[in-house]
């Protein structure tokens, strides 16, 4: 048989009839205690807790194994660990791998609560953190210490998008101590627009809580890992305590049988309103991937294999408070909430002090309001519409 087309993948991958039982969907298995009928059962069920059989709640249940081997098979991975939180993915993959007086690299443009962790519990650890420029490259090499453990990317970055060169950054990194973990928060491309693993990464995390559920219904975060760090990734979320309830897992496997046709629409309109956004007087520039306009746009074409509904764009001035609100206020299409990828369109505002307290390497120094917008499922037009209006009401700008 020919390997599975991606789509084709989406909507096949999970489905064995051990975890579906002649369903067409996996069985939601609600349970903390797992019955054995004969100490031989226990026995081999100990012996094999962490092959997906069935042991204890805390290990998982059929639906969860269900789950983690789809988003394995859909990532290239050996593993995939649930956490009840996209920041929790992120929290616990680190402290996998690090340890009193280690030190870890993070791209200055990563997502606030990563920043926050690793300025504030890490710190408390006796663990270091250096912020660098997502766009140094190959440049990272000398930012790399002895105690070096952990490098963490996000590409494209949270706000101002940049799209890192990856093969660079882990050649660079793979030269000077191939034991360093690479891990990269990966949900910008709901982990099948850039395939994290296949340029060299160790662990692809995601906020399942976006693209994979789809439907801003539900939090959950997945991190997918190669051979070399799947166990002890495996084995330091467990002894954490972290899981997934079943319902929650049960509605992200049914995302994923759509994720393909909703990324393309979330793709094609975003593409179409970043472009009317860069015939704006209004705006100065506009920061989507798929656009030159973008830092690594270049990167992006060689290793994407298509964009989100994600993307910034940034005004030629700052708005005064009255202004701002009187934008934001009233948008109709768009709402105000902090995260993204469901069907609805949201936005948020960012004025350039905070924008500046955000980007840890921040050579620019921004000094316009920067919108951040993702595109749901409506009709552009109409959130055409919605923006444009947002323009007249704040005249003359």
């Amino acid at each position: 048989m020919t390997e599975k087309k991606q789509e084709t993948l989406l909507v096949s991958a999970g489905r064995k009839k051990k975890y579906t039982q002649g369903a067409v969907n996996p069985l939601i298995q609600r349970t903390s205690s797992i019955i054995f009928d004969t100490v031989e059962d226990l026995k081999h069920a100990l012996k094999n807790r962490a092959k997906g059989e069935l042991f204890y709640g805390r290990r998982g249940t059929l639906t969860h194994f269900a789950f983690q081997e789809a988003m394995a098979e859909l990532e290239g991975g050996a593993g995939c660990a649930l956490y009840p939180s996209g920041a929790a993915a992120i929290t616990n993959a680190i402290l996998a791998f690090v340890a009193t007086g280690d030190h870890v690299l993070l791209t200055g443009s990563a997502y606030e609560p990563t920043q926050d962790f690793c300025n504030h519990i890490l710190k408390k650890m006796g663990i270091s953190t250096d912020y660098f420029d997502p766009m140094i490259g190959e440049g990272i090499a000398s930012l790399i210490k002895p105690n070096t453990t952990v490098v963490f990317l996000e590409s494209p970055g949270s706000l101002t998008m940049e799209v890192q060169d990856i093969p660079a950054i882990v050649r660079a990194i793979r030269q000077i101590n191939p034991e360093i973990v690479i891990i990269i928060d990966n949900t910008w491309a709901a982990g099948i627009l850039f395939k994290a693993l296949d340029f060299g990464i160790d662990i692809s995390i995601q906020s399942a809580t976006k693209y994979i559920i789809g439907h801003s219904d539900g939090m959950l975060g997945t991190a997918v890992a190669n051979a070399r760090c799947w166990d002890q990734l495996r084995e330091s979320s467990y002894l954490l305590g972290q899981i997934a309830d079943p319902d929650t897992v049960y509605t992200a496997t049914r995302g994923l049988r759509t994720l393909a046709i909703r990324l393309k629409h979330h793709e094609e309109s975003s593409l179409h309103i970043a472009k009317w956004l860069a015939q704006r007087p209004e705006v100065a520039e506009v920061y989507h991937p798929a656009l030159p306009s973008c830092p690594g746009h270049h990167y992006f074409q060689r290793d994407f294999t298509g964009a989100s509904g994600l993307f910034s764009f940034l005004l030629k001035v700052e708005l005064t408070p009255q202004q701002f609100a009187e934008y934001l206020d009233n948008l109709h299409h768009f709402k105000m909430a902090f995260s993204w990828g469901g069907f609805e369109s949201l936005i948020l505002g960012i004025q350039p002090d905070m924008l500046t307290a955000l980007r840890r390497y921040d050579p620019l120094k921004k000094t316009g309001t920067l919108f951040r917008v993702h595109i749901g499922l409506e009709n552009p037009q109409d959130l055409i519409d919605d923006l444009a209006a947002g323009f007249a009401r704040i005249a003359p700008l």
